[in-house]
């Protein structure tokens, strides 16, 4: 794929109002992410190569040490077993309220139902109302506002009875 091409993909790709884009052939594989006029657009640019996958599988190793230290938190775990965890569906920064000058969403001991909005994680500029699936009473929040969040991170541990 030469330049001209590529020129090409990003001008349909602003046009068309997508906001990501991800073009895999045999030897390149290409991202594009546009964003508002004041962003942009990004352009990833990657050439596919057999080493690629040995480079993905090295990192796998430390992940697996690192889930090994919270193995002794699941005694810690156990004594919460009678609780619901609310886990986080997204990767992004958690926030506890709407704006900054208005009101928490939840707090402990706070009675919710199905469909109430907890929390707010914000992704990619997009900020995603995170509502609750079960009915029951906040028994503690687990992230601290304004933290950074991982996809299926426990964020609120709820009391269903």
């Amino acid at each position: 794929m030469d330049i001209k091409e590529i020129q090409n993909l990003i001008k349909f790709v602003a046009k068309s109002g997508a906001s990501e884009v991800k073009l895999e052939m045999d030897d390149i594989k290409i991202t594009i992410k546009t964003g508002t006029e004041t962003e942009g657009t990004a352009i990833q640019y990657a050439p596919v190569a057999a080493p690629v996958p040995q480079q993905v599988a090295a990192p796998v190793a430390p992940v697996t040490e690192a889930s090994s230290p919270q193995k002794p938190a699941a005694p810690a775990a156990s004594d919460d077993s009678k609780y619901i965890t609310i886990k986080s569906p997204i990767i992004g920064t958690f926030y506890r309220k709407p704006a900054p000058d208005k009101p928490l969403f939840v707090e402990v001991g706070q009675t919710i139902s199905e469909g109430d909005v907890l929390c707010i994680i914000e992704a990619m500029k997009l900020f995603n109302e995170i509502e609750s699936e079960v009915s029951g009473k906040i028994v503690k929040i687990l992230v601290d506002d304004s933290s950074p969040v991982e996809f299926d991170q426990p964020l609120f541990l709820v009391d269903p009875s």
